[in-house]
């Protein structure tokens, strides 16, 4: 197997993406590293240039958004199987070789765990679960870090701790391109599944993660993108075609949105839904496997979409 590739999506870079190259510079199972450059400033190439000659930077000229960034990273350089790190995220030294020890069995996405950056003994995310209406949801928040030894494998890894194989990633095309971000990393496992992928979870793979850094975690900016992924990702996955379906999704989407109304005074996140509904007007429709589901209730869909 060639050495693994780890890529690194930066928009802010400084002291953050600093912390995450130290990491991944201490790996005790050397990795190439590539960083795709959103920013438009000269302050990423500075770091690189004066601080990690070694690590690669691919530069987008600009914010291209999550996913397209890292495909065109992705394409232009490295080999092996790709791993994915939030430059947000630091890593144990052992996180790489968790994640390639993981890859031997044979799958062709490995979830990482991502580690509270508030309270190192629990569980920010350790990959996703998704819901009939399309929404994900990250698998073992809030849990305590021992739950990851013996849980079952996620539906997908999140965006933030993933490995994927070379293949795999080729077969289905990367990430769609449409979604800027936000979702993407769900759609892509998805899509994998629907190849005939598999998904492991690496419990030894672990990074301290600092929650929505780039954006900030109730920031209208944030609202708006995940509300056009979230129109976007519904309709692509055929959810306005099941009546009681559509209107359970709608009534969890409007008391969201009048959340944000009322404690944030935006309606970014409903235009936001409104403009990826539309989007994905023309889009072949995707299908949700009933086996890839987690039934969740009103009650707990509510609850679970409260504590993000």
């Amino acid at each position: 197997m060639d050495r693994a590739t780890v890529y690194i999506p930066t928009l802010n870079g400084g002291d953050a993406l600093r912390e995450c190259l130290l990491s991944l510079r201490a790996q005790t199972l050397p990795v190439e590293v590539v960083v795709a450059d959103n920013s438009s400033g000269p302050a990423c190439q500075q770091l690189l240039e004066s601080e990690f000659p070694e690590v690669t930077r691919v530069a987008m000229g600009g914010n291209r958004g999550f996913g397209p960034a890292l495909n065109r990273a992705i394409a232009e350089r490295g080999s092996g199987p790709i791993i994915l790190v939030n430059d947000d995220a630091v890593a144990d030294p052992g996180f790489a070789s968790a994640m390639i020890a993981a890859a031997s069995s044979g799958a062709e996405m490995v979830a990482a765990v991502l580690v509270s950056g508030t309270d190192e003994s629990m569980i920010d995310s350790a990959g996703i679960e998704v819901d009939e209406t399309a929404m994900g949801y990250d698998y073992l928040s809030g849990e305590p870090i021992k739950a990851a030894a013996n849980a079952a494998a996620p539906i997908a890894p999140t965006g933030g701790g993933a490995l994927y194989s070379r293949e795999a990633f080729g077969r289905v095309g990367g990430f769609d391109e449409r979604i800027f971000l936000y979702y993407e990393d769900l759609d892509l496992g998805l899509r994998i599944r629907a190849s005939g992928g598999t998904c492991v979870l690496a419990p030894e793979a672990r990074l301290r993660h600092a929650y929505s850094q780039t954006l900030g975690a109730l920031s209208a900016a944030k609202f708006r993108h995940t509300g056009w992924s979230r129109g976007y990702m519904m309709r692509t996955y055929g959810v306005g075609r099941k009546p009681a379906l559509m209107a359970r999704a709608l009534l969890v989407e409007a008391l969201v949105c009048l959340g944000q109304i009322a404690t944030r005074r935006t309606f970014q996140g409903a235009l936001g839904r409104i403009r990826g509904w539309r989007a994905a007007g023309s889009n072949e429709r995707r299908e949700l496997d009933s086996a890839w589901i987690t039934d969740l209730s009103l009650r707990e869909a509510l609850g679970r979409r409260s504590k993000r």
